[in-house]
């Protein structure tokens, strides 16, 4: 089992999230809604969440197939329901960066395990009628778009 705890500690909004570990998150709501920018929305925070799964996916494959990383970033964009509620995650696309000593090939062989196979976040969000595209470069070189 995972456990969570938060705690209000900002304004009205206002939230400190910590893991089991002691790492801590901060969240909060927009201005405009009564928040204070404190911290990340949680719906940010769930891009964030796949940014993460996804990175920690393909680095491993990349590893496991001895391939040198050196850099990796990556940009999430989202779009979500417009006049609904709850307004959930309608399209997401990830472009990743990759530089280092890496096959093409195997890096989007990677970034295609994990967004299709491995990341439990992805999933998640596909369960929820999200639909997930996504594109890789390495070295400043693209290679592949779903988009």
């Amino acid at each position: 089992m995972i456990k969570v705890q938060l705690s209000r500690v900002n304004g009205d909004f206002g939230f400190e999230a910590k893991d089991a570990y002691g790492n801590t998150v901060r969240l909060d709501s927009s201005p405009e809604t009564g928040g204070e920018n404190f911290g990340v929305r949680p719906m940010q925070m769930l891009l964030m969440g796949l940014g993460g799964c996804s990175g920690i996916d393909i680095v491993s494959i990349l590893k496991k197939q001895r391939q040198t990383v050196t850099g990796f970033n990556m940009a999430v964009e989202g779009h979500r329901e417009k006049g609904k509620e709850p307004a959930l995650w309608e399209n997401v696309h990830i472009v990743f960066e990759l530089t280092g000593e890496i096959d093409p090939d195997k890096a989007k062989k990677a970034c295609e395990l994990s967004m299709d196979k491995y990341c439990s976040v992805a999933a998640t969000l596909r369960e929820a009628h999200c639909k997930i595209t996504w594109a890789v470069s390495v070295n400043g070189q693209s290679l592949y778009s779903t988009k």
